[in-house]
């Protein structure tokens, strides 16, 4: 055999039955020099973390889980659940509005995600906080004619009323659109043989298009409520005590901006990730039907990394 012929590996290893040809690994140079630069930024990030004085760690530390502070984060999870529930809720009553066959629903639908999507959420929560500048009085009564029963404006909605409605109104155009990519993206073989079967059109919808649906839905519901909970921020403009409004309110009173801040950053941080797991175990747990030997979980990949490196320094 001449030296320029290109002998496979399988080859070579029937030529060689004892072994004594020698296996090199591919090296991968450039992984190695850009994981080197990687490690090289983290340490220096995290050398500026622990030895510039003007993060203020000890006050870091001493406003973190002060009652002030985790007062406005529960505030702000209030208002994250309500919107959340609320748009999503009415979110889904659009997206099937969408997919009617009314001409007049379609429209109506169409028309709400249009402008609710077109007005940034901050206009939106102005226009609803300055609410009784065009009604004094909320009532019911007869369309177009006298009025049974009324209230005022400020105070059957009030502050905190004002900021849910805007919440909701401003989530519920967003999760009708992913309600809908949901719902399409199941097959319409399903809904035809429901049908077939007789099951009511409700109980097609109920137990065999949201299941399949949830899919689709959750990634991309899962970042819109992330989104939501910071998106919740913006509510400082109605003098509401949520998070970024409180630390606002601390470091305009004792001047320490930067600690403060990374207060602020620190709880949002811990939230999205509580939210992110959650996400995680219901995608698991909606992907059962198509995938019937999901991966591990995270705490048992964990384990089972240890248990790896304990047998390695074992040996």
């Amino acid at each position: 055999m001449s030296s320029d012929t290109i002998v496979p590996p399988a080859a070579r290893a029937a030529e060689d039955p004892a072994g004594t040809l020698r296996i090199v690994p591919a090296r991968h140079y450039a992984r190695w020099v850009a994981a080197a630069a990687v490690i090289v930024l983290l340490a220096q990030f995290a050398h500026g973390l622990a030895t510039n004085p003007v993060w203020e760690w000890h006050v870091f530390r001493a406003y973190v889980l002060s009652e002030t502070i985790v007062q406005a984060v529960w505030v702000t999870l209030q208002l994250t659940a309500y919107a959340t529930v609320l748009g999503f809720l009415l979110g889904t009553v659009l997206a099937f509005m969408r997919l009617s066959h009314s001409p007049v629903l379609r429209t109506v639908a169409r028309g709400y995600v249009w402008i609710f999507r077109s007005i940034p959420m901050i206009v939106q929560l102005v226009f609803w906080f300055n609410l009784s500048a065009l009604y004094d009085e909320l009532g019911i009564g007869i369309p177009f004619g006298p009025v049974f029963w009324s209230v005022d404006s400020n105070t059957l909605i009030g502050t905190i009323g004002a900021a849910i409605i805007g919440l909701t109104l401003h989530q519920a155009a967003y999760a009708a659109e992913i309600v809908r990519g949901g719902v399409l993206a199941v097959d319409h073989g399903q809904l035809e043989a429901a049908a077939a079967l007789g099951l009511p059109r409700l109980r097609q919808i109920r137990r065999i298009v949201l299941p399949q649906a949830m899919r689709a839905i959750l990634p991309t519901a899962g970042n819109e409520i992330i989104g939501l909970l910071k998106g919740t921020s913006v509510v400082y403009v109605m003098s509401i005590g949520e998070l970024f409004y409180q630390v606002q309110v601390v470091y305009g009173r004792n001047g320490r901006v930067i600690p403060l801040l990374l207060v602020a950053t620190a709880w949002y941080v811990v939230l999205t990730t509580l939210l992110s797991v959650a996400q995680y175990y219901l995608e698991r747990r909606y992907a059962r039907s198509t995938d019937r030997t999901p991966p591990p979980r995270p705490l048992r990949r964990a384990r089972s990394l240890v248990r790896t490196l304990s047998r390695g320094e074992n040996r």
